[in-house]
């Protein structure tokens, strides 16, 4: 396929903090959890809480969990997405598509605004947004696009967009993490699916996320030809006292030893890049959980990031998209 028209392609993540330190993860927070996407309680009541509370005693805590996987690269988050931009540029010039690639995030930086403001300024005619998350939820997806919207909201000349809404069921997406899975998983273990969670009322008003992960989950065991005995899908990083989706990762790694599980693997399908959430939640603190609980084994299959298969299945849903 060759284009003369210069398409504009965003990449874009949830965000990431500046640097591993409590104040730019204040930053980063408050802009996070004052989007009524995530948290919709009225703002009368959450911002006081928030601004006395919450991010005073969560950002030293998360502070120490950045600050455990930070590399001289800065935020894993950040990397990883860079190297997954100068694959999928290359892919796309490869595929003779006139593309430029931008990185934005929903929060933090780059910003949507920044990757909107670059792209009209080389003159695209055409953007094509890729949210990094393969099960759509409002929480996600749907916090992006409203970014999107804020980004071009003072621009007279808006080219035509439209973005990827979801990718969960994925021919190249399920086929990558099955091969991801084959490579990893030993004969003995058991496979857990763990995905970030929402609050169960926002299911309750129409969120269709937990759906989307059990299609994704269906569709790799069915795969991989597991049995009922062989995995389960849980979901982690709840926040707060309401109720969150369940099972629970953290109570499931908790009781799975006394049940007789006691080899584990997990892998994040709905990760598109490993995180704070993976690689200090998932890798270290849910496998001192197991262990402490009398698992024997516990090791972490890593997201998709910057993997050939990976950057390819971005390039062929941009493709889809051109025809």
């Amino acid at each position: 396929m060759n284009t003369t028209k210069k398409i504009g392609i965003i990449l874009a993540n949830l965000g990431t903090p500046d640097a591993p330190q409590p104040a730019a993860i204040s930053r980063y927070l408050w802009e996070f959890l004052t989007d009524p996407r995530v948290v919709d309680l009225p703002r009368w009541k959450w911002y006081p809480l928030l601004k006395a509370i919450i991010l005073p005693m969560r950002s030293k805590r998360i502070a120490r969990n950045y600050q455990s996987i930070w590399t001289e690269q800065g935020s894993p988050l950040l990397a990883i997405t860079k190297q997954q931009q100068a694959g999928l540029q290359a892919y796309l010039t490869e595929q003779g598509i006139n593309a430029q690639v931008e990185i934005a995030m929903t929060y933090g930086n780059p910003s949507m605004q920044s990757a909107v403001k670059n792209l009209l300024k080389n003159e695209v005619e055409r953007i094509i947004v890729l949210p990094l998350y393969p099960q759509y939820s409002s929480t996600t997806t749907g916090a992006l696009i409203d970014a999107f919207n804020r980004a071009i909201a003072q621009d007279r000349n808006i080219v035509p967009f439209e973005f990827i809404h979801s990718y969960h069921l994925d021919e190249n997406y399920i086929n990558a993490l099955v091969d991801s899975i084959k490579v990893r998983l030993k004969p003995d273990e058991f496979l857990l699916f763990s995905y970030h969670g929402i609050p169960l009322r926002y299911e309750n008003m129409g969120d269709y996320y937990r759906q989307h992960c059990k299609q994704t989950t269906i569709a790799i065991v069915d795969k991989l030809g597991l049995t009922e005995n062989q995995w389960n899908m849980t979901f982690q990083s709840r926040f707060g006292r309401e109720e969150w989706l369940q099972p629970y990762t953290d109570h499931f790694l908790e009781e799975a030893a006394s049940q007789g599980i006691q080899k584990i693997a997990v892998i994040c399908p709905g990760f598109s890049v490993d995180c704070l959430e993976t690689l200090e939640e998932i890798e270290v603190e849910n496998k001192e959980t197991f262990l402490n609980h009398g698992g024997v084994s516990y090791h972490y299959i890593p997201a998709l990031n910057a993997e050939k298969a990976h950057i390819e299945m971005m390039g062929k849903l941009i493709l889809d998209k051109l025809k």
